[in-house]
């Protein structure tokens, strides 16, 4: 017995010994899973960044909070009408937590993974996205991890530094002076993986510079001289001034949301089901009657593109009704439901609210005006006039909607008798400062975060604040939209010296370019 038990442990040695130089020889074969992707496909993640800067809690952060603030939208209820009643909340908060776990991250890695010199223009379109997305998020909050973003897993930066939004806007400008200089026509792009251009390079360089003239006008009011600098660059290299060159996303309707209109899938979802009709909404959302009621006092043709309410001759089958004469907007502030709710204007489900309408990205409608400003200033010395790029500008806005399909179409015939009817009137420059930027206002609708930014920094259109009570802004339309309370617990030193260098973390706080 004695024997039979050494002889196995001789053996059993024997056995290990024999296995061992063959285990180490194998050991990182056998330990790595032949499913695992070693390094991204980094055109897939570029179309993902390019579909998730619009996938970040929509309706939370706009319908409910910035449309709100610029009377574009109004809501009865106080769960979730923050926006036209100045309450403290952190909703736009997760969309910036979405913003950096998705299309921070995703475009950061595009950019890791573009260093070779054959793929400078895909690094170049990456960078130009990058700033893009970055500039929504600085905007509606101000000081913000940038150079430090997205690293958590790159370098171990878990705690990023919030840098100033002056350095972030320096950064975002040099950024796009530079890629637009480094595209190389010889090399290839991301093509059909890039769902804005496919590719185009000529379209990127438009689409970059007329990024960099939207964030040198934001410099007027804090720096005019670098604003003017940036403005004639970005003018010089060339701007989207047509119809054919605006950036714009194309979905599809399906079954997966990814791939449907964002905008379509939130409201949808958190207020204009199939079968709302105007009154059983979630949330209680209605266009505010100062939107409402400056395009039906312009008789603007838009107002039967954008606008329904439903009509209940037959109780059993109430039906969307596009007649402008009918339109009528919610009163901002309100804490409940109005009578004849139903008869209040939503957003039209021929057009709005289609999987398939597209997202408009930056349009010419917005850089004409833009354009005109340019002009007032002394700027613009590219030959047309205010009233010319303004003209331009409102034409760009009604074809637009072209786009969303034919409920969508609004006629030449149509777009020039509102153009005659109001013409473009000079004056003073703050008069025609207030005319071009009351027109971008009405034409950005669904941009909201660009509506509100230049709303702040223009001033215009003159909105009167709802001074709701126990509102958290001493009744003036907010500023800023507040840090997430996880940044509080969880990245509480750099918070807080974000918070001592811009200034408390309130709505009435304002950020560095909105002096």
């Amino acid at each position: 017995m004695k024997m039979k038990k050494i002889c196995f442990g001789v053996c059993l040695m024997s056995i290990i010994a024999i296995m061992t130089p063959a285990c180490k020889k194998d050991f990182a074969a056998i330990n790595t899973d032949p499913n695992a992707i070693s390094s991204p496909t980094v055109p897939y993640l570029f179309s993902k960044a390019e579909l998730d800067a619009f996938n970040a809690g929509y309706y939370a952060s706009q319908i409910s909070n910035v449309a709100g603030f610029i009377q574009h939208f109004a809501n009865y209820k106080l769960t979730s009408g923050f926006g036209d009643k100045y309450l403290i909340n952190n909703e736009a908060g997760t969309a910036l937590n979405t913003y950096y776990q998705n299309t921070v991250s995703e475009i950061g890695d595009v950019i890791r993974y573009s260093q070779a010199a054959s793929d400078v223009n895909k690094l170049c379109q990456a960078r130009i996205w990058r700033v893009y997305v970055m500039h929504r998020m600085t905007d509606m909050f101000g000081d913000l991890p940038y150079a430090q973003a997205a690293q958590g897993y790159t370098s171990n930066t878990f705690f990023p530094v919030y840098d100033s939004q002056s350095a972030i806007y320096a950064d975002m400008l040099k950024e796009l002076d530079q890629a637009t200089q480094a595209f190389d026509a010889s090399k290839a792009t991301f093509g059909s993986a890039d769902l804005l251009y496919g590719g185009n390079i000529t379209n990127w360089k438009k689409f970059a510079y007329s990024l960099m003239l939207r964030l040198g006008m934001r410099l007027t009011k804090v720096d005019p001289a670098s604003a003017q600098t940036w403005v004639q660059k970005a003018i010089a290299g060339g701007v989207i001034v047509n119809d054919a060159d605006i950036a714009v996303l194309k979905y599809q309707s399906g079954s997966i949301n990814l791939n449907r209109n964002p905008v379509a899938v939130d409201l949808i979802g958190n207020d204009y089901s199939a079968t709302a009709y105007g009154l059983n909404l979630i949330e209680g959302d209605k266009y505010s009657d100062t939107y409402i009621n400056y395009l039906k006092n312009n008789n603007d043709p838009r107002l039967s593109v954008i606008a329904v309410v439903w009509n209940y001759s037959d109780p059993n089958n109430p039906v969307p009704d596009t007649t402008a004469a009918n339109q009528k907007g919610m009163v901002n502030g309100l804490t409940s439901q109005p009578v004849n709710f139903q008869s209040y204007s939503e957003p039209n489900p021929a057009t709005i609210l289609q999987y398939t309408a597209p997202v408009m990205v930056l349009t010419n409608a917005e850089t004409n005006f833009l354009l005109a400003e340019a002009t007032v200033r002394g700027w613009n010395t590219g030959g047309g006039t205010s009233a010319s790029y303004y003209n331009a500008g409102v034409t760009g806005a009604m074809h637009q909607w072209a786009l969303f399909g034919s409920a969508g179409v609004i006629s030449d015939a149509k777009i020039s008798a509102y153009l005659t009817a109001h013409p473009y009137t000079g004056g003073t420059a703050d008069q025609q400062m207030q005319q071009i930027h009351t027109q971008f206002w009405a034409s950005l609708i669904y941009d909201e975060y660009e509506s509100y930014s230049n709303w702040r920094r223009t001033g215009y259109p003159i909105l009167t604040p709802v001074n709701y009570q126990g509102n958290n802004s001493n009744g003036t339309i907010p500023r800023r939209m507040m840090y997430p309370l996880s940044e509080i617990s969880t990245n509480k030193a750099n918070y807080d010296a974000a918070v001592a260098r811009q200034g408390p973390d309130l709505l009435t706080t304002h950020i560095w370019w909105d002096k």
